[in-house]
């Protein structure tokens, strides 16, 4: 029987274990531009038998939160290069996880202070991060605009060169695409977010439109085996929510089967809270059975409050990799601590967002 600690095949990348670090958002990137604190970061975690970095902006206009890194400019690229090079030294792999946030942004953060852009003009009932004299601040997003649909063959096409430059000029082994946790595809995707009347909204099959279209345009440029994509069919993050989502998650992983991609990235349940929504029921083996049915090989990645116990049993189950968020800020050995049943640190929750190396690099190990 396969164990946490097994070696996986994830599409093109033969990973060294099943166990993958979440995408975790720091904010320790001013200027949107990657930072040698970030290369001791990732290094120090190598040993995960893939590493998602934390959510990248593909362009000034998918940026949402302050001094998260960027893959839009040479300086971002250049600053990526040192972190794939050192994570590959240590005998790791890392993908970037693409991402637009929509609406989940202020203008402060936007082009020309412009406003946010969304499927629809409809503020989302949440709250983004600003930095204001070295301080992390949360504050209500601002209101967005609706995007034409004549913008969209562009973000397509932002989405895709983001992932070539990743690829052939950052040194990443892939990607992951962020099509989850009320961001822009994922806002596209859902019927609170979406009240289109065009060829992107209405019908399940016209809110995946862009999602699809994006994973096609990313997959042609760089394989579908470097690819993987993450989804949240339930979580009410950054106010996300769709009347009626196992037909449209059913839906969409049936045609994500036919691109050949390296994993699909199920978050289960509230993104970091209750695995089980009661008021939001979802059935995922149900989700994992139709991607199958239609014949999607890609690994199956299962996301959530895991400990070693739940990790364990999801992969005799039939996980093929199970992502730890939290544990990974507190504990840059946490595959040996897992393998050998050590205690976890606890992660400083006041330093998640913003600041230097404290509660970023300073965790102590167990094991080197």
């Amino acid at each position: 029987m396969p164990t946490l600690f097994d070696p996986v095949q994830a599409g093109d990348l033969r990973l060294a274990n099943r166990i993958v670090m979440a995408p975790l958002t720091r904010n320790r990137a001013p200027e949107a531009i990657p930072t040698p604190l970030m290369t001791e970061y990732y290094t120090q975690r190598a040993t995960a038998g893939l590493i998602i970095t934390e959510a990248t902006a593909i362009s000034q206009q998918a940026q949402g939160y302050a001094d998260v890194p960027g893959l839009y400019g040479t300086e971002q690229l250049d600053g990526w290069k040192p972190i794939t090079e050192a994570v590959h030294d240590a005998g790791g792999k890392i993908v970037v996880q693409l991402w637009h946030v929509g609406r989940v942004s202020h203008t402060d953060l936007q082009p020309n202070g412009g406003k946010p852009v969304a499927p629809s003009a409809i503020t989302a009932k949440t709250k983004t991060v600003l930095i204001k004299d070295g301080v992390p601040t949360f504050v209500a997003t601002s209101e967005p605009r609706a995007l034409d649909a004549a913008e969209l063959p562009d973000i397509v096409h932002t989405y895709q060169a983001a992932a070539r430059n990743a690829v052939e000029t950052a040194g990443f082994d892939g990607v992951e695409i962020h099509a989850a946790n009320g961001y822009l595809l994922d806002q596209f995707l859902k019927s609170g977010s979406n009240q289109r009347t065009d060829d992107y909204g209405g019908s399940l099959k016209n809110r995946a439109r862009l999602l699809l279209e994006v994973v096609r345009a990313v997959t042609g440029a760089i394989g579908g085996g470097r690819t993987g994509i993450r989804l949240s069919p339930v979580t009410p993050a950054n106010d996300a929510f769709d009347a009626d989502p196992q037909p449209l998650f059913d839906y969409v992983v049936r045609q994500l089967a036919k691109l050949n991609l390296a994993y699909i990235h199920i978050i289960e349940g509230a993104t970091g809270g209750a695995r089980a929504l009661p008021d939001r029921p979802f059935d995922y083996a149900e989700l994992k059975a139709a991607y199958r049915a239609a014949g999607g090989k890609g690994a199956w990645m299962v996301n959530n409050g895991y400990n070693k116990a739940m990790a364990e049993q999801a992969v005799q189950e039939g996980a093929d990799l199970i992502a730890f968020g939290k544990p990974f800020i507190a504990n840059p050995d946490l595959v040996a601590r897992l393998r050998n049943n050590a205690p976890l640190n606890t992660p400083d929750q006041a330093t998640f967002y913003g600041g230097g190396a404290k509660g970023y690099t300073d965790y102590p190990a167990l094991y080197k």
